[in-house]
Parts: structure tokens; C-alpha cells; sequence
């Protein structure tokens, strides 16, 4: 099996390789990856290095099969300084996952930088690599390398983890900084759930992630929390890290019921 999510088949078809399963079922990828690569077809489709996603909203539309798919992407709005881009992947059904992004053009500007809230969690080096849910198979879970500050996946509540891929996104490709935070940030819900796993579901139909700079380096931090209300809604909010500072944030829309 290749050491990345996905090996590219050509013409914006790719094979998802076992490193995608995600918790739910074996046959169904964790949204991280999809969404990195919905990363990767916008920054192609833009095409330009001046310009940053600075803001990303993915819509699952139903679960991602861990099964051969094709990628899509164009702009809807060109621009000199902002651009609005959209892309898609799609199975042999059709569509399960669309992406809509907004990029601002970059500059270099007399302005001394202003960050609010708290400042970054310690560094990987100060934590842990946590109780994993009690499996060995290949997985979403087994290609990242976790280390938990606070909190932990078989832990309920608030957590703050930093992770680094141990695979590609895109066999014999370099992973780009946008791609290492994306194939992260669904992740929030995960790691800061509030219900018990086995007894509980709580999965997201969206994912937005807002961006005011790129991590720099491999490890990319979640501080990631959930709230849980009784009608069945949830909603899990991250801040986004590197090892340099806060990069930017993540939001999670969540279904709560019970497992079958």
C-alpha cells in the first residue's frame, strides 16, 4: 500500500488507499483527507503564489467511500485580489463533497501584527501520544502522528492535540502547508467529543476553516472544543495553531444520536 491517502490515477481521478478510513466504518474515509485534496484542486485551479485560501467551507454530502474518486475544480470569481473558487469529488454515484474557498491576494504591509485570544498551547515536544481507540487496522488515525497537550481521543472534553501527517496526501508529491492544516481541522470534533463514542454518534455535515496564515513546519495544533445540547445539535469550534503562533480557526456543525 503507498505511503499516501491517495495515489493519482490521472485526469483528476485518484485511488483512496487504506489511510483514509475514517472512525465510523471501515468503508468510509475521515473527511480530513478528502478535504485536503479539495484544498489541493483549489490551489491548482488558482494557480497563482500570491494568493492564500483564507477561508474554505466543506459541505459532505453524504459519506466519502474509501473508493476510487474524481476531483474537480474552477473559479467562479476571478480577481486581482480576491478569487472565489469551488471544487467537488465525486464517486461513481456522484457528488459526496463540495468545497467553496475564498483567496486574498497577499502583500507585504507597514503593520505590526495583531493576534487576539490566548496565546498558543506548548509545543509538540511538551505532549503526549495519548490512548488511541483500541485498534491496530490501517486508518485516517494510524497516518497521523498525535501528541496531546490536554485531553485525548477516549477522554470527553476540550483538548488540544498536535498532529503531523506520517503519510502524503498525493503519493510522490510534496505536501503543501494548506494541505497539513486541512488534513487536520475535521478533526475537532474527534478529539474534544463530549459524549461517549461507543454509545453516541456525533458527526458533522460541514467544515469551515478560516485562515489568516499558513502553518509553518510539519505539526499543526487543534485546541478544540464541543458543545453538546440535548436536541441533538452540537457544534465543535477549534483554534489553529503552529509552533510559531495561532493561524487561524475551525467550526463544526454536529448530528448527535444514538449508535444502532
Amino acid at each position: 500500500m503507498a505511503d499516501a491517502f491517495y495515489v493519482p490515477e490521472g485526469d483528476g481521478r485518484f485511488l483512496s488507499t487504506e489511510w483514509t478510513i475514517g472512525p465510523w466504518a471501515r468503508d468510509s474515509q475521515h473527511a480530513g483527507p478528502p478535504a485536503a485534496l479539495l484544498g489541493r484542486a483549489v490551489e491548482l485551479a488558482v494557480g497563482r503564489d500570491d494568493v492564500q485560501v483564507v477561508r474554505v467551507t466543506f459541505e459532505i454530502l453524504r459519506p466519502v467511500p474509501v473508493a476510487p474518486l474524481t476531483v474537480t475544480a474552477q473559479v467562479m470569481r476571478p480577481g486581482r485580489s480576491v478569487i472565489l473558487t469551488s471544487a467537488s469529488v465525486s464517486d461513481e454515484r456522484g457528488v459526496v463533497m463540495l468545497a467553496y474557498a475564498w483567496c486574498i491576494r497577499r502583500a507585504e504591509l507597514d503593520l505590526a501584527q495583531v493576534i487576539h485570544g490566548d496565546p498558543p498551547p506548548a509545543g509538540p515536544d511538551a505532549g503526549e501520544a495519548g490512548e488511541m481507540f483500541p485498534s491496530d487496522e490501517v486508518s485516517y488515525l494510524r497516518a497521523m502522528d498525535w501528541r496531546f497537550v490536554r485531553g485525548g481521543f477516549v477522554q470527553p472534553g476540550p483538548a488540544v492535540a498536535w498532529a503531523r501527517m506520517r503519510v502524503s496526501l498525493v503519493k510522490d508529491e510534496e505536501v503543501t502547508p494548506l494541505s497539513r492544516v486541512l488534513a487536520l481541522a475535521d478533526s475537532g470534533n474527534g478529539i474534544s467529543s463530549a459524549i461517549d463514542f461507543s454509545r453516541w454518534l456525533f458527526i458533522n455535515p460541514d467544515l469551515s476553516v478560516y485562515l489568516h496564515r499558513l502553518p509553518r513546519g510539519e505539526w499543526v495544533c487543534l485546541d478544540a472544543q464541543t458543545t453538546v445540547e440535548p436536541n441533538g445539535i452540537g457544534l465543535a469550534t477549534s483554534v489553529l495553531s503552529d509552533e510559531t503562533g495561532v493561524i487561524g480557526r475551525g467550526m463544526q456543525s454536529l448530528f448527535l444520536g444514538p449508535r444502532a
